[in-house]
């Protein structure tokens, strides 16, 4: 059975791949019978390149992509197979958003208790008068 998949090459920790049609049972890095396409993860912008007109003949006679592959001629066909990620707020940005919105839940909890108590009227009685007697004298000295 015919595989399009993944063939590794370049240096180690900077791979670049071909887009391969071979054998399922042989191995990845052997021969193959056919280049349709490359993948260069690592250069800055990414690369993929591949040949879709070789892709389609190929699995009009059987080859079957593997789920990489697939997952890249899907990207591929997109138009955009890297789309440029959104920016991350800073850590310190972050913390803060985090920090307000735990500030305005706890006053938030505050009010929201505050309304659900209920508030007792507050009675002044009249409280015991103590007679007033006056102070002794001071002497003089």
């Amino acid at each position: 059975m015919l595989k399009i998949k993944l063939a590794r090459f370049g240096k180690k920790k900077q791979p670049h791949y071909r887009i391969v049609v071979n054998e399922a049972r042989d191995k990845r890095d052997g021969k193959y019978v056919e280049s349709i396409g490359h993948y260069a993860p690592h250069l800055q912008p990414k690369v993929l390149e591949i040949n879709l007109d070789k892709v389609e003949t190929w699995k009009q006679k059987g080859a079957q992509p593997t789920d990489t592959v697939a997952s890249l001629i899907a990207r591929f066909q997109s138009g955009n197979p890297f789309p440029p990620k959104k920016a991350k707020p800073s850590k310190k940005a972050r913390a803060k958003a985090a920090a307000a919105k735990q500030s305005e839940a706890n006053d938030l909890k505050a009010a929201n208790e505050a309304a659900a108590t209920p508030v007792e009227e507050v009675v002044a009685e009249p409280s015991p008068v103590a007679p007033v007697t006056e102070a002794p004298p001071a002497e003089a000295a």
